[in-house]
């Protein structure tokens, strides 16, 4: 009985090390400064306009200074401009 335990435990362990895993490949995918896109007090830092200097300080929506970072590829469906 305790062998059958054992082994069970192993077994989630391991399964729960590949969830693991696969959340962090996820999370690895390249990101790029997607401008024009965010949302009043959502942008993810300074403004290149130099309207403010900080994450979340966007005063208005889609201004064309503020960034979101966001996987690659995405930017443009969202209505955004890659930032260089």
């Amino acid at each position: 009985m305790k062998s059958n335990l054992g082994r069970r435990a192993l077994i989630a362990a391991a399964l729960a090390g590949l969830a693991t895993g696969a959340i962090n490949a996820a999370h690895a995918e390249k990101k790029v400064q997607c401008y024009g896109i965010a949302k009043a007090g959502q942008n993810d830092c300074a403004s290149k306009t130099g309207v403010h200097g900080c994450a979340g300080e966007a005063k208005v929506d889609n201004d064309k200074g503020d960034f979101k970072n966001v996987p690659e590829g995405t930017c443009k469906e969202m209505g955004g401009t890659v930032g260089t």
